[in-house]
């Protein structure tokens, strides 16, 4: 049976779990007073322990005076006794936190959405309805490797390259002038360390140099949709299909940079970026993945079963995609069977998003089933037919599918998401493969044990830096650097060159910021929507803004803990 996930306030049930949260909170969370227990009134926890903020004096400060006529030695004692102190207190929670894993085929809310208020859905086809496997990624790498070679001249020695699976993520900037790539936050910041010249990461020392620091200003990042246009000189990348173009891009210039060879960073972003274009758009990659579908296509069964609970609840359904009738219809064929078409109301193909919904000017244009354009005037959308190219408005016209009854998902955040949320008010669901990964990564002891850890040291960090003699800066210095250490080793944990998708260090990503935005809800893929009836609303969690009590019930995002759930059931709580 699948599991969902409960807030902080049901570990706070147990009255031992309580105390043992109080303890370590008072020490993470006093900036402008200590954290008390209120024992007075309401009957929570045994005599209704109530977390209160009392102003006084912090602790830091007091401790501070109270040390003040303390020789060195004492006072380093001290503080490595209040070091370990917490120490032992946060190793007593890690079993409490370990037992409540967050669920992988869990859907988040970004936004409160109710399915109950959904008469229509509608979906992207690449890594929305159909899955692909890493082999696409090393077929993409490897044709556009080769057409670099044979039609842009590129050095043979290129072929000695391979795809590398593991060596970029999603969401990354490249700065085209600079031929680097980098990831960057949610406020502009470069997270150092993760900044690349080819295949080897540049020193800190040299990027804050070029960027005169680590901020990069509005005026040189991406434009609204990711692209380098209009002086931007930054490119995001957030497509799946992009991975392999930033590992060529890396190959390439790791070659260059081996054999010192002399390049301009401007023509080869533009060459790798063509190079990948034509494996699309000559039909090489449809081509190969038709002719050996079940190496490419995974997950179809859980596909088919979403479709199928939608199609039996009376839901309408449409596609809209970039890719060719042929190839759809071959993909769809496997993942549901020929009948495939009668599950959609309207399907759309070579829509050619995100233009698709912003240029009023292109008409549909009916495809038959044998690729032959039809040129009659579209005055309806008809179950059974494709069509191709048109517009949203056009297509709002002729379905009058408006506002917020309408749900499409899509992996691509600006391409399919970001237009439709902010200018025609449809809620949209976020498709990101690479969640089910770091959420496996993130239950791991490793993770809690380090993450728990590293959480309390910055709470001890932030309350004794008011020591400022000699004597205790060492001290200090020595659990700064520690930091630091397991800070690094939080980021390799997910990948080694560039850390998880959605978080720098602290902040949050560049990429999180923008699906935050975009995205009422997501998921990892779409078979999560199995775990769900159909009546559920998605609450988000309310995390406390930096100026309000971290301690407090949270709202639950039907979603972490490991609590039973009933999916089918009449009523939407725990059993």
């Amino acid at each position: 049976m699948p599991t969902l996930f409960l807030p902080l306030s049901y570990l706070l049930r147990n009255q031992e779990g309580f105390k043992r949260l109080f303890t370590h909170f008072k020490y993470l969370h006093t900036r402008s007073g200590i954290w008390t227990v209120n024992t007075s009134s309401t009957p929570w926890i045994s005599k209704s322990a109530l977390v209160s903020r009392r102003r006084e004096v912090p602790v830091g400060q007091l401790t501070a005076r109270n040390m003040c006529t303390s020789s060195s030695g004492d006072k380093t004692s001290w503080l490595w006794s209040v070091y370990n102190e917490t120490k032992q207190q946060t190793q007593d929670l890690i079993p409490v936190i370990s037992k409540n894993f967050v669920n992988p085929d869990t859907i988040f809310a970004n936004n409160q959405m109710s399915l109950q208020d959904i008469e229509i859905y509608g979906f992207d086809y690449d890594y929305t309805l159909a899955f692909y496997s890493s082999h696409l990624h090393t077929l993409i790498f490897n044709i556009a490797r080769d057409i670099l070679i044979q039609e842009h001249r590129y050095p043979e020695g290129l072929r000695e390259y391979d795809y590398i699976p593991n060596f970029v993520i999603r969401g990354l900037h490249y700065d085209v002038q600079k031929a680097l790539l980098m990831k960057i936050d949610a406020f502009h910041y470069i997270q150092l360390g993760t900044v690349y010249r080819g295949l080897n990461p540049v020193p800190e020392k040299e990027v804050i140099a070029m960027y005169e620091g680590s901020h990069v200003p509005l005026e040189i990042m991406s434009d609204f949709y990711g692209k380098s246009s209009h002086g931007h000189t930054m490119k995001q990348f957030m497509d799946i299909f992009s991975l392999p173009e930033m590992t060529l891009l890396s190959c390439v210039s790791d070659y260059f940079m081996k054999h010192n060879i002399d390049y301009e960073p401007v023509h080869l972003y533009k060459d790798v970026k063509e190079a990948i274009g034509d494996v699309h758009v000559r039909g090489i990659m449809y081509r190969a993945v038709e002719a050996d579908i079940e190496k490419y296509i995974c997950y179809a069964e859980q596909t088919h079963a979403v479709l199928r609970k939608l199609s039996k609840n009376g839901k309408k359904m449409f596609l809209i995609t970039n890719s060719p009738f042929d190839f759809v219809d071959r993909g769809m064929n496997y993942i549901v069977g020929k009948d495939w078409r009668d599950l959609f109301d309207v399907v759309i193909v070579q829509a050619d998003k995100p233009g698709f919904f912003n240029d009023r000017r292109k008409p549909f244009r009916r495809v038959t089933d044998k690729g032959v354009l039809l040129w009659d005037r579209i005055h309806h959308l008809e179950k059974g037919q494709i069509y191709k190219q048109g517009n949203l408005y056009e297509f709002l016209r002729l379905t009058g599918w408006r506002g917020s009854k309408v749900l499409y998902f899509g992996d691509h955040i600006y391409s399919d998401l970001a237009d439709l949320t902010l200018k025609h008010g449809w809620r949209t669901g976020a498709i990101i493969p690479e969640l089910r990964k770091e959420i496996k990564i993130m239950n791991t002891e490793e993770y809690v044990h380090t993450m728990t850890w590293l959480q309390a040291l910055t709470g001890l960090l932030e309350h004794m830096q008011v020591h400022r003699d000699s004597a205790s800066q060492m001290v200090i210095q020595q659990w700064i650097n520690e930091r630091e250490e397991m800070r690094l080793r939080t980021k390799d944990i997910f990948n080694a060159q560039f850390g998880s998708l959605f978080r720098t260090y602290h902040n949050p990503t560049y990429f999180t910021r923008r699906l935050s935005r975009f995205a009422d809800i997501y998921m990892a893929s779409l078979s999560c929507l199995l775990n769900y009836d159909l009546q559920h609303t998605f609450y988000p969690r309310r995390t406390p803004l930096q100026h309000e009590s971290p301690i407090w019930p949270e709202q639950t995002s039907t979603g972490a803990m490991n609590i039973p759930f009933q999916s089918h059931s009449t009523t939407t709580g725990p059993e």
